[in-house]
């Protein structure tokens, strides 16, 4: 039995219920195999049933796993009917996937069926990954580091934060992606300050640190990673600055072990950043999970809460932004091992590996 398999089974017991509803694309993908854009799913002891309407059924017939298929022409309408007809008496839905209108209309249509609002319970349903994830998501790197490596040499001065990163995206889809796995970031010199700054029609400029945020989409799975470069000879405080993040995401990846807390591994990091002076200039958390989406537990962050285990799969991005001058964010993907972590990008982070 697989971890999510044991994990649905114990909560279903712990919780008594009859059925389990599913919403969001991203679980029922990963429960049923189904890879369009509308749909639910249904999964009790003994059935898992998948429920969309005329445009997916061939699809859903050809991609579903260990499910059968029934047609609805009203969403809400064909789960409640479908529901009433399995003899459901108590259900578990994803609270976080449906809306409240639709939760209300499907609570006018099953007056005899308690509805279970899961929330925390669902959260880790895909935090640990298998084989075929892990290897997906290694695919999206590999197209998302090749397509960075084909972008670097348009990465010059006078060059348009936009047309980099629009080129960049051009070329993962050619490599193979299904789609950037988010919107490609590209931000430099002051604007490098703006942790998700789009890009614009700014020109780099000598002497800029260029941050560079980029991912693929590759069999539903993401890969996410961030490079800062600096265009010609760095100067002391720019060396200062990368220097104290590469510390930082190092120290954090020592952190990492199965048992290690995810406040653990933040603090790593951050008190690295912290002892330096630049604390405040941290703002967001040092990781999060990946996998079909590209934010997923677990969260490694000082509000995150548990321990690390093997198979979980998330970024280590310290990173120092200074209004008016600029940033370094470093992001790489780990893999957590027995032994502690594999890092999954490859990408040099070394300031010398990243002037250009």
């Amino acid at each position: 039995m697989s971890f999510a398999q044991h994990h649905i089974a114990s909560l279903m017991g712990r919780m008594k219920l009859d059925a389990l509803l599913f919403w969001s694309l991203e679980n029922i993908r990963y429960l049923c195999g189904f890879t369009g854009s509308d749909g639910a799913f249904i999964l009790t002891a003994q059935e898992r049933i998948f429920l969309s309407d005329s445009r997916y059924e061939e699809q859903a017939k050809a991609e579903i796993q260990e499910a059968t298929f029934e047609k609805y022409k009203k969403k809400i309408e064909g789960v409640a009917r479908c529901l009433k007809a399995m003899k459901v008496r108590r259900l578990g839905f994803e609270a976080s996937a449906l809306t409240y209108e639709s939760y209300e209309r499907l609570k006018e249509r099953l007056p005899r069926i308690t509805l279970v609002s899961l929330t925390d319970q669902l959260t880790n349903l895909r935090i640990r990954k298998g084989t075929e994830e892990i290897g997906r998501i290694r695919q999206a790197i590999q197209i998302a580091s090749d397509s960075f490596l084909d972008a670097l040499p348009r990465l010059k001065s006078g060059a348009r934060e936009k047309t980099v990163g629009d080129f960049l995206e051009i070329r993962m889809k050619r490599r193979g992606a299904e789609s950037p796995g988010f919107p490609t970031i590209v931000a430099s010199g002051p604007r490098g300050a703006l942790p998700h700054g789009k890009p614009t029609d700014k020109a780099v400029e000598r002497k800029d640190l260029v941050v560079v945020d980029f991912g693929a989409r590759f069999q539903g799975y993401h890969s996410d990673e961030t490079k800062t470069l600096v265009l010609g000879k760095p100067d002391s405080r720019q060396k200062e600055i990368y220097d104290l993040v590469r510390r930082a995401q190092d120290r954090a990846m020592k952190a990492i072990r199965p048992g290690a807390s995810v406040r653990r591994i933040d603090a790593a990091a951050r008190d690295v950043i912290s002892r330096a002076g630049y604390g405040k200039f941290f703002g967001h958390g040092t990781g999060h999970g990946i996998g079909l989406a590209v934010h997923e537990p677990p969260t490694i962050s000082p509000r995150g809460s548990g321990v690390v285990e093997a198979g979980m799969v998330f970024s280590v991005e310290p990173g120092i932004y200074l209004p008016g001058w600029g940033g370094v964010r470093l992001e790489d993907l780990v893999l957590v091992t027995e032994q502690g972590c594999e890092v999954l990008t490859y990408l040099s982070k070394d300031l010398k590996n990243n002037i250009v």
